[in-house]
C-alpha cells in the first residue's frame, strides 16, 4: 500500500511513539476495505507500539479504522481510506494517540482537557479538499487529549448515501452530536470558542492585557507573514492577528509560479510561512477578526471578540475572498449546491451536471478539473469573450462534457428548498431567458477585498473597497500601512503580496524611527 520511501520516513516518525496504539478496523467486501486493511498492516509493520484488531460492531461504518489509545481511552476514527490530503491527518493522529506532544499552546491543551461534556464530532470531507485537513487535525487533536471527545472523518465520496441523507453539499461539514456544527474552514480556536462558552471572554481579557506592539500585522496570508518576518528581523515587538493563518492560499490547489519553487500546494506553503514566522519572537493571535481601527495617542485594532490591541504602527494585510454573484438563491443555497472551491466540493457532485460561473483562469481551470468528476460542466461567462489563458481555453474546448456559453448573465439560482436544482440566465445579445438543470453551481468571478471593517475609519478606500497605498505601503492614516490583495496593488499574486508585505514592513519601520525622533525633538524643545 505504502511506498518504501514513505515507510522509511514513517519508521523514523513512529520512533517517537511512547504508548501503544490499536488500529481497530471494520471491513466489508469492497476494494476500499482491502486498501484500508493493507494500510493498517503497513502502519503496524513500522512500530512495535502499533497493533491491528478487527471491529465486530455491526453498527460501525465500513470500511473504517479507529485509532484507540488503551492508556488514554481515546478514539479517533477514519471512515474511508485516509490518503490524499488526509494522510497527514492520519499520521498525526497515530502520533498523538501514542503520546507524542500535540502542537497546541499550553492554554489550549488545558482548555481541551478541562471540557466535561461528551462531544461526538463527525467530519465530512473529500480527499481532494485542502481546507479539510486543518479542520480534521484540529478536532483529532482534541480527541487525542480528552477521552470524552470522539471524532470520525468521513470520506463523502465513499459514503454517498449518508451525504445525500444529510444534504452535505460542501466540505468540510462538521456535525456535533448529530447536529450541524460548522461548514467550511474553522480553526482550533474557533472550535473551542463554540464548545467552551467562557472561552471567548477569557481570550478577550488576555488580548486586552497585551503590551503595545511596535508593529501589529492584521492578516495572516503571504503579505502578513512577510510583513511579520521583516518587522521581527528589525527587532520590533511584532504581533499578527488573523482569522486563520494562510488566508486564501490555504484553499489554493496548485502553485506553479512561485519563483525558485517549481511546484507546491497551498497548505504546504502556508505551513512553511507559519513555521518561518514562528522562528521569530512574533505573537500570533489566530481565530480573531478585526472590527475597527482607530487612533488616539496610539493606534488601536478593535476585534469582533470585544478585545482591543494597541500598537505604534499597523500593517493591514487582510487579503480578499471570492466574489459573490449577488443573485436570488445564491445565499440561500450556499453550501447546499452553491460552492466556491471546486477542489474541495467537486467530488460531492460526482456524475451530476454542474455550472461554473466565470470565464477567467479560475473558472476555466475549475471546469477542466470538474470535467473529470461530474457528468457535465456548463461555463457561463458574462462577457463576449473568455479572459482565461489560451492554453486553458483550448483544453476546455477539447473536453466533450464541457460547454461554454458567452454573453450569459446569471439571474437566479434555483432550488427545491433543500438543494440547488438549476440556474436561470439571460442571453445578453437576444435577451432571452434560459434555465439549466444542475446539481451544483461553482462561482469563480474574482475577488473582493476584506476591508469592510475600515469603511468608517481614516483609511481611504477605493470605490472597489481596496486600501489606497503609496509606494512605501503607507495609507492615508499616519502609522497605518497596507499590503497584498486588500490594497491597490494591481496584481493579485502570492509572490507580489509577499513583496508588498516586505515593503509595508520597511515603511512602518521607517515611520517608527522618524516618529521616535520627532517625539524626542518635541520633548527636548
Amino acid at each position: 500500500m505504502l511506498e518504501q520511501n514513505i515507510k522509511n520516513q514513517l519508521t523514523s516518525h513512529f520512533s517517537a511513539l511512547k504508548d501503544p496504539v490499536e488500529l481497530v478496523i471494520a471491513l466489508d467486501d469492497s476494494n476500499k476495505a482491502k486498501e484500508l486493511e493493507a494500510l493498517a498492516a503497513d502502519l503496524a509493520s513500522l512500530s512495535d507500539q502499533i497493533t491491528v484488531t478487527n471491529n465486530p460492531d455491526t453498527e460501525v461504518r465500513r470500511p473504517s479504522m479507529t485509532l484507540y489509545s488503551p492508556k488514554r481511552e481515546t478514539h479517533i476514527q477514519f471512515a474511508g481510506v485516509p490518503m490524499g490530503h488526509e494522510f497527514t491527518s492520519l499520521i498525526l493522529a497515530v502520533l498523538q494517540s501514542g503520546g507524542h506532544p500535540a502542537k497546541a499552546s499550553e492554554d489550549e491543551i488545558a482548555q481541551i482537557q478541562a471540557l466535561e461534556s461528551e462531544l461526538n464530532f463527525e467530519m465530512y470531507i473529500s480527499l481532494s479538499c485542502q481546507t479539510c485537513p486543518q479542520v480534521v487535525q484540529a478536532l483529532n487533536l482534541m480527541a487525542a487529549l480528552n477521552p470524552l471527545i470522539k471524532t470520525t472523518m468521513i470520506d463523502g465520496a465513499l459514503f454517498q448515501d449518508e451525504v445525500s441523507e444529510r444534504n452535505v453539499l460542501a466540505v468540510p461539514a462538521v456535525y456535533l452530536n448529530g447536529e450541524l456544527f460548522s461548514q467550511g474552514a474553522v480553526t482550533l480556536t474557533d472550535i473551542l470558542n463554540k464548545v467552551d462558552v467562557n472561552a471567548a471572554a477569557k481570550q478577550a481579557a488576555k488580548l486586552n492585557d497585551k503590551e503595545v506592539f511596535d508593529v501589529l500585522v492584521v492578516g495572516g496570508g503571504p503579505a502578513g507573514a512577510s510583513a511579520a518576518v521583516y518587522a521581527a528581523r528589525k527587532g520590533l515587538n511584532t504581533g499578527v492577528v488573523a482569522e486563520r493563518f494562510g488566508g486564501q492560499v490555504a484553499d489554493t490547489m496548485s502553485i506553479e509560479n512561485f519563483i525558485s519553487v517549481k511546484a507546491t500546494e497551498g497548505p504546504k506553503l502556508v505551513a512553511q510561512l507559519e513555521e518561518h514566522v514562528k522562528q521569530y519572537d512574533v505573537d500570533v493571535m489566530a481565530g480573531q477578526r478585526a472590527a475597527k481601527v482607530y487612533r488616539d495617542q496610539l493606534l488601536h485594532v478593535e476585534l469582533q471578540s470585544g478585545a482591543t490591541l494597541k500598537a505604534k504602527s499597523i500593517i493591514l494585510a487582510t487579503g480578499a475572498r471570492w466574489r459573490n454573484m449577488n443573485v436570488p438563491g445564491e445565499a440561500e443555497y450556499k453550501g447546499r449546491g452553491v460552492a466556491y472551491c471546486p477542489h474541495c466540493d467537486g467530488p460531492l457532485f460526482k456524475g451530476k451536471p454542474v455550472a461554473v460561473i466565470g470565464g477567467g483562469n479560475s473558472g476555466i481551470e475549475a471546469a477542466i478539473d470538474l470535467a473529470n468528476i461530474v457528468e457535465h460542466v456548463t461555463v457561463l461567462e458574462f462577457a463576449d469573450s473568455l479572459r482565461a489563458d489560451e492554453v486553458l481555453i483550448k483544453k476546455a474546448n477539447s473536453l466533450s462534457n464541457v460547454t461554454i456559453i458567452k454573453n450569459a448573465q446569471t439571474t437566479e439560482v434555483l432550488g427545491d428548498g433543500k438543494r440547488v436544482t438549476g440556474l436561470s440566465y439571460t442571453d445578453r445579445v437576444t435577451q432571452q431567458s434560459h434555465e439549466l438543470t444542475l446539481a451544483g453551481v461553482f462561482v469563480q468571478i474574482g475577488l473582493v477585498p476584506n476591508t469592510e471593517f475600515l469603511k468608517d475609519s481614516q483609511v481611504s478606500l477605493t470605490q472597489f473597497g481596496e486600501i489606497e497605498i503609496d509606494n512605501k505601503g503607507a495609507t492615508s492614516m499616519p502609522g497605518v500601512y497596507g499590503a497584498g490583495d486588500a490594497t491597490t496593488e494591481p496584481f493579485k499574486q502570492i509572490i507580489i503580496a509577499m513583496g508588498s508585505g516586505a515593503t509595508a514592513s520597511l515603511g512602518a519601520f521607517d515611520y517608527l524611527i522618524r516618529h521616535a525622533q520627532q517625539n524626542e525633538q518635541e520633548q527636548a524643545a
